[in-house]
């Protein structure tokens, strides 16, 4: 096996991994490597396009996993897309640019990670993208013409735009009936994220080309010719290598490429950054993780670290689709006519339906303001009722430290636990076998109203299922294993039922109002449980698989992002993320690599 030598290895090329890489390698003296599984598929047009993202689920460019069937949802096995390519989940995703919000970041620091929050991490998001200039003439349809702080400083490489047709009717419908109840945004949520409201999502789509910004042509591609980097794509890394000291160094990687076993030596580090799922099973196959589990599989241990693949939490979203009038335009038109695409001239315009992905707005809502006062009483008692007991053991202790954090948030009259989105075009989650309910696109145009429980109390699990690479891992995500999820998600989407009945709605939608599935009518509490029970899917914004916590509350990387009982190893993506984000992952993770970097640099004392 031939070897060479490199000051840092990044195992993923992915979100996190290219913005690492990126930042090491400013230092000319590093000689940084970059293992990635998947291909470069820069130039495919799937990537590229805004609209058709979809278009890369299930393909090459997708790991394409799939979860243990749910008990909670029915039994079903839900669909995780992450991507297998260069840029990762960044080169598949659905381009939504939004932010955490405050009370989320500093609940970080909260759960005992020192120096993580809003007030450090803030200047992170500045470094990571550059937001859109807009005229004035679109400040008003957008609903920021009443921003109180109109400069936002951030000047990086990911360049956002509000895609798609800024005076689109559905923008100032949004803005209208959060205008009524008070809770539009007084600021970009980049710059003051301490409250909730709606607001008009950035994307990462260039306002220049219309086409996805994201780490390989933001961070990579304008590198790609540093001598001191290199990335290597369809290299498989089968684990990382340790040598036998007390505590074990990490000394280099052991990867599959051109179908020959190969080792690479780091001087320095080896950086993890292989993504929530696939992080906690290369730690799992090098030896880090519950020693029981490994020695079944017959690994050798190298740290007894029961908690890698443990605290694994996601984002599940639900749908309702509600026809729309003939003259809103929609992306239903490319699911009727598949000859649409070809006379919407994406290629020679740029413009149109095809540059964005028809999602314009969002809101982060707080559940309490909704409630009557019996309702919020009944809240209360299925917190006290579903507290997690005092224990010692770490599981335990971190179980009960962020039901704290959940309590203190729902409760709440102005942290959201609920992320609301519109789509402009009909989506088809799954339904019912036995029902009558529509499994595929049907005719007219549609405005989908999404609904997303924005701090899961559930919590699952992955990890291999035997010493092999090629194996995925078992995932378990237990959706809904926590009845206070499943009693604040159907009371969430009890008001996205209110807002689309509306008046600043009744413009777009017909009236009465026609649902593209009569099993989505969620008025009523015990349908709108049983809505989400059979349509819930995962948004995949999958993490805290190595959950950066004290090792006694369960954590498994430190507030350094180091992993506990090991030297010179280190995890920056989302699996360390000890709480995911409010909403869509991408800007906190591309932050959160941000920052890693700077504490790796700091480490070595780089430039």
């Amino acid at each position: 096996m031939a070897a060479s030598s490199y000051d840092f290895v990044v195992i993923g090329g992915g979100t996190a991994g290219l913005v690492v890489a990126h930042r090491l390698s400013e230092d000319p003296s590093q000689r940084v490597l970059v293992l990635e599984a998947g291909s470069d598929c820069t130039e495919d047009p799937r990537v590229k396009t805004p609209a058709i993202f979809k278009s890369l689920f299930g393909t090459e460019a997708d790991w394409d996993f799939r979860t243990e069937p749910q008990p909670n949802l029915g039994g079903r096995s839900v669909n995780i897309n992450q991507g297998k390519a260069l840029g990762g989940s960044s080169a598949i995703n659905a381009h939504i640019f939004v932010p955490p919000t405050k009370g989320l970041i500093d609940a970080w620091g909260s759960l005992g990670n020192e120096g993580w929050n809003w007030d450090v991490l803030r200047e992170y998001f500045s470094k990571v993208y550059t937001p859109p200039l807009v005229d004035d003439a679109f400040k008003k349809s957008l609903g920021i013409g009443e921003w109180t702080e109109q400069s936002n400083p951030a000047k990086g490489p990911i360049k956002t735009s509000f895609s798609g047709h800024l005076h689109h009717p559905i923008r100032r419908a949004w803005a209208e009936v959060f205008e009524t109840c008070s809770s539009s945004m007084a600021n970009d949520p980049f710059l003051d994220s301490s409250s909730a409201g709606c607001f008009s999502v950035l994307a990462s789509i260039d306002p220049e080309n219309k086409e996805r910004s994201y780490s390989v042509s933001a961070y990579y591609n304008p590198i790609k010719d540093r001598q001191n980097l290199q990335v290597l794509t369809n290299a498989v890394v089968e684990k990382i290598l340790f040598d036998s000291g007390q505590p074990p160094k990490a000394t280099g990687v052991q990867y599959i490429h051109d179908n020959e076993t190969k080792t690479v030596v780091a001087t320095k580090e080896v950086i993890l950054a292989a993504g929530a799922l696939q992080s906690p099973k290369l730690l799992e196959l090098s030896g880090i993780g519950d020693a029981k589990l490994l020695e079944r599989h017959g690994i050798e241990v190298i740290q007894n670290l029961p908690q890698v693949g443990e605290n694994l939490h996601d984002h599940l979203v639900c749908y309702i689709s509600f026809e729309a009038f003939d003259n809103v335009e929609t992306l239903d038109v490319f699911l009727r006519e598949p000859e649409a695409m070809e006379r919407a001239k994406y290629d020679t315009s740029r413009s149109g339906m095809l540059s964005s992905v028809a999602f314009y707005t969002y809101a982060y809502l707080p559940l309490v303001q909704s409630l009557s006062g019996k309702d919020h009483e009944i809240l209360k008692e299925l917190l006290r009722l579903n507290r997690p007991p005092v224990g010692t053991d770490p599981s335990q202790e971190r179980a009960r430290i962020y039901h704290e954090v959940a309590e203190n948030t729902i409760l709440h009259s102005r942290e959201p636990t609920g992320a609301y989105l519109t789509a402009l075009v009909q989506l088809t989650p799954p339904v019912e076998p036995s029902s009558d309910s529509p499994a595929d696109p049907v005719p007219g145009n549609f405005i989908t109203f999404g609904v997303m429980l924005s701090q899961p109390l559930s919590r699952g699990s992955v990890h291999i299922v035997s010493d092999q690479v090629s194996s995925p891992p078992v995932i378990d995500p237990n959706y809904l294993s926590n009845p206070l999820d499943f009693e604040v998600f159907a009371r969430h989407m009890q008001y996205a039922e209110t807002l689309a009945s509306s008046p600043a709605f009744s413009k777009l939608l017909k009236q009465p109002l026609r649902r593209r599935d009569p099993a989505s009518d969620s008025r009523n509490l015990d349908q709108a449980k049983k809505y989400v029970q059979t349509s819930a899917v995962s948004i995949w914004h999958v993490g805290g698989t190595c959950a950066m916590l004290p090792r006694e509350k369960g954590g498994v990387v430190d507030a350094q992002l180091r992993v506990y009982g090991t030297q010179n190893l280190r995890v920056v993506d989302a699996s360390a993320v000890p709480l995911i984000s409010t909403a869509n992952l991408q800007a906190t993770v591309y932050a959160f690599a941000e920052r890693a970097a700077d504490l790796i640099k700091d480490t070595h004392g780089l430039r």
